[in-house]
C-alpha cells in the first residue's frame, strides 16, 4: 500500500494575531519558554551582615586547657569591716564588750570562729544609723564566742545605745612600751573557682547530586566566597552559625543543678550534662546587677561608680549595651552641656581616638574611662533583641586588661584577661575549632554514604575573673 501525506489543517497556519496561542508552536506551550525572565544573579542580602560573634573577640582571649576541670583563685579582701555588731552596753561606759555576729564569721560546730581581729588593733566603731562613733583599743578577743572587749579612748565614753546595730573596721595598733608582739597572726583568705568546658556541636550535609547541581544566583558569602553552588552558600552559613553557638554558648551556659532534668537525662544516652558557668551565670552570682530599668541619670551612673569604688575599682571599663541603653547614655551625656569632651583617654585602644571609632566605641569619663559599643547580640531580634521583662538584659559592664591570679596549673600568681576561653587542648589533640569531612561526595571517602557531611566540633568554657568587678544590666 502506498504512503499518503495528509495535508495540514487551517488551525496550524500562523495566526493572524500575534499572540502566544498553544496553535503557534509546534511543541508543548508554556509562557515561560516564551519570554526568558530577566534574573538577578546576585543574592541580595537584606539583612547585611548576620554575625552575632564578635563580644568575646573584643574583650577576651584564648588559650588551651588540658583539664576536664578548670580552677582559679581569687584573692580576697585584705581588710574586713564588720557591719553588724552590737555592744550590749548602755550609753558612756568606758568599757564595753562588742558582739560580732557578721554572716562573714558564722558559728562553727566546733573551734573557734574566723575573727580577723586581735588584741592590741585599734578600731572605730559607729551608729549604722548615724547617731555616733567612736574610737577603742581591743583588749581581749573571745574567738569561740566572736566577741572583743573594748576600752573607748573618748573621756565620753560609748557613743551609742546597746541596741544599736554597729560597724567595726581596723585602722591600726597601739603598744606599750617593752611588751610583746601581736598575739596570732592573719592568713590570706583566697576563694576557688572554678568552671568545666562543653561540647559545642554542628553539622551541614548535602548530597551528591545536589553538589552537581548549579543554580541561576550566584550566592556569596560574609567571606567573599562566591559561585553557583547552593551548598556553598549553606555550607558556610552553617561554619558562621557555628561561629556564633561558640560565643553565645559562653555567654549564656548555666550549670546543670544536681537533680535537673539537663542532669538526669536518659534519651540518646545523654545522661550527666553537667553545664557551664557562662557570663551572665557567673556576674549574676557573684557579681553586680543593676535592676529595675537601664540607669538613666549622672546620679543613677554615680551608683554604678560608687560600687565600682567598692570593687576593684579598675581604671578602663567597657559597656556592652542595646540600642535603648546605648540612647540613654547619650542623652544622659548630652544633657550636661557636652559633659565629658576630650576628658576621656583612649588607653585601650593605645590612646588612639580613631582606633576606638573605627571599633565601634565611644568613650566618656565619669571617675573612671567607660568605653560604649552597641552589642549586636542584644538587638538580633533572633536572638536577645526585643525581650523584655524577668531574664532580659540591657547591658554588660565588663572592666579592660588583666588581673593576677593564682594558677594551679602553673603553681605561681599569673596574669590573665578578666574574660577569657579556655579550650581543651593536649600535644595530639586541638579541640578549639575542629571541622571535618565525612560520607562519600566532595572528596571524602570515609563509608558509602552519598554525601558530604561537614562536622563542626569544640570543647571550651569561659572564665570569668574577678565578677565583682562586672556589672550586669538586667529587666
Amino acid at each position: 500500500m502506498a504512503g499518503s501525506l495528509n495535508t495540514p489543517g487551517f488551525a496550524l497556519q500562523p495566526s493572524a494575531q500575534q499572540v502566544p496561542l498553544s496553535t503557534n508552536y509546534i511543541t508543548n506551550f508554556d509562557f515561560l519558554n516564551q519570554y526568558l525572565p530577566d534574573t538577578y544573579e546576585k543574592e541580595f542580602e537584606r539583612y547585611g551582615n548576620r554575625t552575632i560573634s564578635s563580644f568575646l573577640r573584643m574583650v577576651g582571649a584564648e588559650m588551651p586547657s588540658n583539664s576536664d576541670l578548670i580552677k582559679w583563685a581569687e584573692q580576697g579582701r585584705l581588710h574586713t569591716k564588720y557591719v553588724n555588731c552590737a555592744s550590749g552596753s548602755a550609753p558612756g561606759v568606758d568599757n564595753a564588750t562588742i558582739t560580732i555576729s557578721d554572716v562573714l564569721i558564722p558559728t562553727p560546730a566546733v573551734g573557734a570562729r574566723p575573727l580577723a581581729i586581735r588584741a592590741g588593733q585599734t578600731i572605730h566603731v559607729s551608729d549604722n544609723a548615724g547617731t555616733g562613733s567612736n574610737k577603742a583599743i581591743v583588749t581581749s578577743v573571745s574567738l569561740t564566742a566572736g566577741t572583743i572587749d573594748v576600752s573607748y579612748y573618748e573621756a565620753t565614753g560609748q557613743a551609742f545605745a546597746a541596741a544599736d546595730t554597729l560597724t567595726v573596721f581596723i585602722y591600726g595598733s597601739e603598744f606599750k612600751k617593752g611588751t610583746n608582739g601581736m598575739q596570732g597572726s592573719l592568713e590570706a583568705d583566697d576563694e576557688i573557682f572554678e568552671n568545666s568546658p562543653i561540647i559545642i556541636k554542628d553539622k551541614y550535609q548535602v548530597s551528591g547530586s545536589d553538589m552537581a547541581q548549579i543554580g541561576w544566583v550566584e550566592v556569596t558569602t560574609e567571606n567573599g566566597a562566591a559561585g553557583y553552588l547552593w551548598y556553598m552558600k549553606s555550607e558556610h552559613e552553617t561554619r558562621l552559625r557555628f561561629d556564633d553557638y561558640l560565643e553565645t554558648a559562653m555567654i549564656e551556659a548555666v550549670p546543670a543543678e544536681a537533680t535537673s532534668g539537663a542532669a538526669t537525662q536518659v534519651a540518646n544516652d545523654q545522661v550527666g550534662n553537667k553545664g557551664s558557668e557562662g557570663v551572665f551565670y557567673t556576674v549574676n552570682s557573684r557579681g553586680n546587677v543593676w535592676g529595675g530599668g537601664n540607669p538613666t541619670t549622672l546620679a543613677e551612673f554615680d551608683d554604678i561608680v560608687a560600687r565600682l569604688d567598692k570593687q576593684g575599682a579598675i581604671e578602663e571599663n567597657v559597656l556592652f549595651v542595646d540600642r535603648d541603653f546605648s540612647f540613654d547614655i547619650d542623652d544622659m551625656l548630652a544633657a550636661q552641656n557636652s559633659y565629658g569632651a576630650g576628658g576621656t583617654s583612649y588607653g585601650l585602644f593605645d590612646n588612639d581616638k580613631e582606633m576606638s571609632l573605627n571599633l565601634g566605641f565611644t568613650g566618656f569619663r565619669r571617675g573612671y574611662d567607660f568605653y560604649k559599643s552597641d552589642w549586636k547580640y542584644l538587638n538580633d531580634p533572633t536572638m536577645r533583641g526585643g525581650l523584655t521583662g524577668l531574664g532580659a538584659v540591657s547591658g554588660l559592664l565588663v572592666p579592660a586588661g588583666s588581673t593576677s591570679v593564682y594558677d594551679q596549673i602553673l603553681g605561681k600568681n599569673a596574669k590573665r584577661p578578666f574574660l577569657h576561653v579556655r579550650y581543651r587542648a593536649s600535644e595530639t589533640e586541638d579541640r578549639r575549632y575542629k571541622t571535618w569531612i565525612t560520607g562519600s561526595a566532595g572528596g571524602a571517602q570515609t563509608n558509602d554514604l552519598d554525601a558530604m557531611e561537614v562536622n563542626f566540633l569544640s570543647e571550651r568554657a569561659v572564665c570569668t575573673l574577678g565578677a565583682n568587678n562586672f556589672v550586669l544590666f538586667s529587666d
